[in-house]
């Protein structure tokens, strides 16, 4: 079964994408993690075909984001059942297990 990544930034973006188009997760800031999935919604080939979802965290939580992504990702269990990772919701203030408490927000950018 795929496995899908979710986003809710709360200003009526909602995103979804299955783990396979993840093509890199980077440490913007001390306080800010970027994932970034390919293709974006211009499809394959097009120059600004990415999309991204931007992390708002503590300082350092890079790491803490970074492993409990690895690790939802590998995961198998009755939690996963349904093959989604609610990675960030910031209308129902609820976060990957790992690193709730260390993000506060996330922010969608569509063919970043």
């Amino acid at each position: 079964m795929e496995k899908f990544l979710y986003f809710n930034d709360g200003d009526n973006d909602v995103a979804m994408y299955p783990v396979k188009n993840l093509i890199a997760v980077t440490c913007a800031s001390n306080t800010a993690t970027v994932l970034k999935f390919a293709p974006g919604s211009l499809g394959e080939g097009q120059a600004a075909s990415v999309d991204l979802a931007t992390l708002t965290h503590g300082a350092g939580g890079e790491i803490l984001i970074m492993k409990a992504l690895a690790r939802a990702i590998n995961a198998t269990g009755p939690q996963y059942s349904d093959g989604l990772i609610v990675v960030a919701d910031d209308v129902e203030s609820k976060y990957l297990a790992g690193f709730e408490g260390t993000v506060t927000a996330v922010d969608i950018t569509i063919d970043a």
